[in-house]
């Protein structure tokens, strides 16, 4: 049976999922701070917590947003393959409801629309949209905005074969002690393995999006996600950069079969807010 969906009302919901992203944690995140919060050993390190908290309560009071820095909307758009869109074409849908929601919520509007000329669109858009066929009648939107001082310390590693997993836990400390403090401790570490170039990037942003409470189901995924939230918690790098035990609030892992010859890894890195919203229509 083939269910209609106007894009009408994809257009309502991004717009208003750019403002509830900017302006509050979403609630995994709230938790894993609040926990972060209680078991920070160190002194400096439990005040800056506090002062993150302090910030949030702030936003959510005076309805501002949680980072200065609003970030690129970025959208993984999962299309039920029984869904006829009607009302327009999905992509505009998409960027105008980008749009009004940058406006609407008095965010910052941060894309230039040629990476070498710099002139500012004025709204925000493009978005980075990734589009998915997937099963059924639905349609599950993922909004993420993704602010740069993160995104610039991510990294792709073409690893070999023969470098196995422990070539992979030092790829991802490589990633976490090269941002150090410009990623904005405790970070959310989002990491893909496997694929190609692009697949494993496409992987590791993709990871940052499940709630931070939710481990992988591979079971050696889920020890890998866990060793290497200790090691790098053992950094030291710890609440913004100013020393602590709390470096990362959550190691993320997705992975997808690659060639005999390769063995890529994507580590994307998040700051605390960690900024993701889901819906389905």
């Amino acid at each position: 049976m083939i269910r209609t969906v106007s894009t009408e009302e994809i257009t309502k919901h991004i717009r208003e999922m750019c403002i509830e992203a900017n302006h509050y944690l979403s609630p995994d995140m709230d938790q894993a701070l609040k926990h972060a919060q209680d078991t920070e050993q160190s002194v400096l390190g439990k005040k800056i917590l506090n002062q993150l908290q302090e910030n949030l309560a702030i936003a959510g009071q005076e309805m501002i947003p949680i980072c200065q820095d609003t970030g690129m909307a970025v959208i993984f758009a999962e299309i039920g393959q029984e869904v006829h869109l009607e009302g327009g074409f999905l992509e505009d849908a998409i960027n105008e409801g980008v749009r009004q929601g940058y406006a609407d919520g008095f965010l910052r509007k941060s894309v230039v629309s040629d990476p070498i000329l710099r002139e500012n669109t004025k709204d925000n858009t493009p978005a980075v949209i990734h589009y998915s066929i997937v099963k059924g009648d639905k349609v599950k939107l993922t909004l993420a905005p993704k602010g740069f001082g993160s995104e610039n310390m991510s990294r792709v590693f073409m690893l070999k074969p023969a470098d196995g997993i422990e070539g992979v836990k030092e790829a991802i400390l490589t990633a976490v002690k090269d941002a150090g403090p410009n990623a904005c401790p405790p970070m959310v570490i989002g990491v893909g393995i496997g694929g190609t170039f692009e697949k494993c990037a496409l992987l590791a942003k993709y990871a940052l999006t499940r709630p931070v409470d939710e481990p992988s189901s591979i079971p050696y995924v889920k020890e890998l996600e866990q060793e290497m939230l200790q090691k790098v918690n053992r950094l030291g790098i710890g609440p913004g950069g100013l020393g602590g035990t709390t470096t990362a609030l959550a190691v993320n892992i997705n992975t997808y079969p690659t060639h005999i010859a390769g063995l890529p890894v994507a580590v994307n890195i998040c700051c605390h807010v960690n900024r993701h919203v889901v819906r389905t229509i």
